[in-house]
């Protein structure tokens, strides 16, 4: 297997790699203009309610109203109640504790830190990130009100007018949305993938044509490899797909990608047409590439292609087989529709809220670790800002909130883009328009038009990749609290100097405290979640442990969702490992690169294993004759084998192989003789045939994927140390 990897920039040009990559995030996409139309609307029709009708509290709504619109309305939808959950429940802690401690400074104390407890065991326990840091984030922008010498009545007024407000904003964002829908006439994840693979079957019809490939064709390439899968799985985690359908675009998007670095790479081992010998094969691929892209822009799922012996030659151009390959596997990533949920019975109010919770988390002391970590951090803010009687840098606390996340590397790189944001929004943006154009304003229609202008560039950052995309979220924040904290424009640059501190304040406690305690590296969590993955699917082709329909149904979606998160996960620790560093960084991106070559394959194998669960249930129209659903258990029970060995192997487990390729093949040979047999049991002519088409890509991606994870591990011995 050929490694693909970009070249590490030389010392002579980073500047010149630091340009490209900025480039390549701030380039525009297809919806990402209507997508920051949306949210500068939103924000800016917030803005003037607020500075109109004096409304406290109106920078936070008009950072909520930037932040929550998604790549669809139902999205958007889920993501206000969940705000409007998060700090309905945060205010009424904060009006309850006023009412109990609040004479009392030791109590008072207390009741803060007791919340910060809280607020960070919230955001490791429970299964909805966005309401459990959102009650966080309430507590910490209201925590000045409980020193203020005033009345009872004017704090418990405050926090009321700061749920109210960002509310308010939350639905005027949905509103927005809602108008917006009509404008929205296509699929723009459908649109990227499609404009991925027409990219791919340029460079190969030069090739067919025996004309070299064009710059042009070479530099779109080399720009969507470098740009890579992330803005694709934005819009797959935000778009709020079924479950299973979203399973099914991610692995869509892991098969593109992994298509568009080969192809990338291919004119450096040759610039001219290809060989001869291999014109027909590339040919083959190119109309393949054709179909595929023409049923996904119509809205319908590739065709699984017609069963064909291998050729025993392999090909002469580099990198092709590889190609053939990636292309062959894009329609088994749709084998598993519909979905099997139309034979699920409705979820109970005690399971849903059950799900609420990350499982075991009362008592797992991961969560409890968590909150004490983030509760010291926050807790030493307050004090530290309290003693010095400088409320103004009370940003510290937010900050503990926001950059808070389980490693080192993904609480990092939070940190980073949060300290650069403040940097840019606080004294590049704010400080520059307090000195240079707020002079010359005298209107809320001047400041408008000022305003309109800071939240589109940060708005335009915030929708690149989730490598940069937090960095506009920050320019925006810190904009908003120096503008929109008081009811005039804001000419005293110490607002800006104190946010700034604030955030430095934060990101110090936050080293000291949470990333030395129990610190738990980006890259050892990326090798143990992605071995759980492994596992668990293994889990799952050994087929359902109960006998009864429905609960095996319920039991192998739950199933089915962990392995999903599972993927998402190992694709956010990849990134969180680039901002690790020390002794094992270069063991660590070793690591990286082969997971972020394995996993596309993988997530594939997931969506056909969903697809093969109709036959292991015995669906209606699915039901096998007893010898095949025999031999096929036994096949599947060897296959999950390979998986748990494959995932013995990355963990360092020394033992020896104790399931081989060639035996897999025998089984699937007895299966698939199985289901052609004794024409009394065999199946149906069609259902054979897709039967066995989907049983051989399985068999076909697990052998394969066994292989290419054993010779890595034999090669690159960092992988399991």
């Amino acid at each position: 297997m050929v490694s693909i990897a970009h070249p590490l920039p030389r010392a002579s040009d980073q500047h010149t790699w630091l340009w490209e990559w900025l480039k390549d995030e701030l380039t525009p996409y297809p919806g990402r203009a209507l997508l920051i139309a949306r949210m500068v609307t939103a924000a800016t029709l917030v803005m003037i309610i607020s500075m109109t009708f004096r409304l406290p509290y109106g920078a936070y709504g008009a950072i909520y109203a930037l932040i929550l619109s998604r790549e669809s309305l139902e999205a958007t939808a889920s993501a206000v109640r969940m705000v409007v959950i998060g700090f309905v429940l945060a205010g009424a802690y904060i009006i309850f504790g006023l009412m109990l401690v609040l004479g009392d400074p030791i109590l008072r104390f207390l009741w803060i830190t007791a919340g910060f407890w809280a607020g960070f065991w919230a955001m490791s326990a429970f299964r909805n990130y966005a309401a459990s840091v959102r009650f966080g984030y309430l507590i910490a922008i209201t925590i000045t009100l409980w020193d203020k010498h005033v009345t009872s009545a004017s704090k418990v007024e405050s926090t009321l007018w700061a749920v109210g407000v960002i509310t308010l904003a939350s639905l005027i964002t949905l509103l927005v949305e809602i108008v917006f829908a009509g404008l929205k006439q296509s699929n723009d994840l459908i649109d990227a993938i499609a404009k991925r693979l027409t990219c791919v079957e340029e460079l190969l019809m030069h090739y067919l044509l025996g004309d070299p490939a064009n710059a042009a064709t070479r530099t779109t390439l080399a720009r969507l490899a470098m740009t890579g899968t992330s803005p694709m799985r934005r819009m797959v985690r935000r778009s709020g797909f079924d479950p299973q359908y979203a399973a099914e675009m991610g692995a869509l998007v892991g098969l593109t990608g992994r298509l568009v670095d080969l192809a990338a790479n291919l004119p450096q081992f040759t610039s001219s047409s290809g060989p001869e010998s291999d014109r027909e094969r590339i040919g083959r691929v190119a109309k393949r590439l054709r179909e595929i892209r023409d049923d996904l822009t119509r809205g319908s799922v590739p065709k699984l292609p017609e069963l064909a012996a291998e050729s025993e030659t392999p090909p002469s151009l580099p990198l092709l087989g590889e190609i053939e390959q990636t292309v062959s596997l894009i329609p088994h990533a749709f084998a598993g529709s519909p979905s099997l949920l139309v034979f699920s019975p409705p979820p109970t109010s005690g399971t849903a809220s059950a799900r609420s919770f990350v499982s075991g988390a009362l008592l797992d002391s991961e969560h409890l670790k968590f909150a004490l970590r983030g509760c010291l951090a926050s807790t030493s803010c307050y004090v530290i800002f309290s003693a010095l009687f400088w409320p103004e840098i009370s940003t510290a606390v937010t900050t503990c909130f926001l950059t808070a996340l389980t490693t080192i590397g993904a609480s990092r790189q939070k940190q980073v883009l949060r300290f650069a944001g403040a940097l840019i929004g606080g004294f590049g943006i704010g400080m520059g328009a307090q000195v240079f154009i707020l002079p010359y304003i005298d209107s809320i229609a001047g400041f408008t038009v000022l305003f309109i202008g800071a939240t589109a560039a940060a708005a335009w950052i915030a929708t690149s990749t989730p490598r940069l995309s937090y960095l506009g979220v920050q320019v925006a924040v810190a904009f908003c609290l120096i503008n929109l904290q008081e009811f005039t424009l804001q000419t005293s640059l110490t607002v800006a100097r104190d946010r700034v501190i604030g955030v430095l304040l934060g990101l110090l406690m936050m080293w000291l405290f949470f990333d030395q305690l129990w610190s738990r590296p980006a890259g050892v969590e990326m090798k143990r979640t992605f071995i759980s993955a492994l596992r668990l699917l293994a889990q799952l082709a050994r087929g359902p442990v109960s006998k009864d329909v429905r609960a095996a149904i319920e039991g192998s979606y739950v199933l089915q969702e962990t392995i999903n998160t599972l993927f998402d996960r190992v694709r956010s620790l990849a990134d969180s490992v680039l901002f690790e560093f020390g002794p094992l960084r270069r063991r660590n991106l070793e690591l990286r690169a082969c997971i972020r070559r394995w996993q596309p394959q993988l997530r594939t194998l997931f969506v056909m294993r969903i697809a093969f669960l109709r036959y292991r249930l015995q669906l209606p129209g699915f039901e096998l004759p007893e010898t095949v659903r025999l031999r096929l258990q036994a096949y599947d029970d060897h296959s999950a084998g390979m998986l748990e060995e494959m995932a013995d192997r990355i963990e360092g487990n020394a033992a020896p192989a104790t399931r081989s390729v060639e035996e897999s093949h025998e089984l699937l040979n007895k299966t698939v003789e199985a289901s052609q047999g004794n024409k009394s049991v065999q199946l149906p002519a069609g259902r054979a045939r897709s039967f066995i088409t989907l049983l051989r890509g399985m068999d076909g991606l697990t052998t394969s994927l066994m292989s290419e994870i054993a010779g890595d591990v034999a090669t690159s011995p960092c992988i399991t140390s």
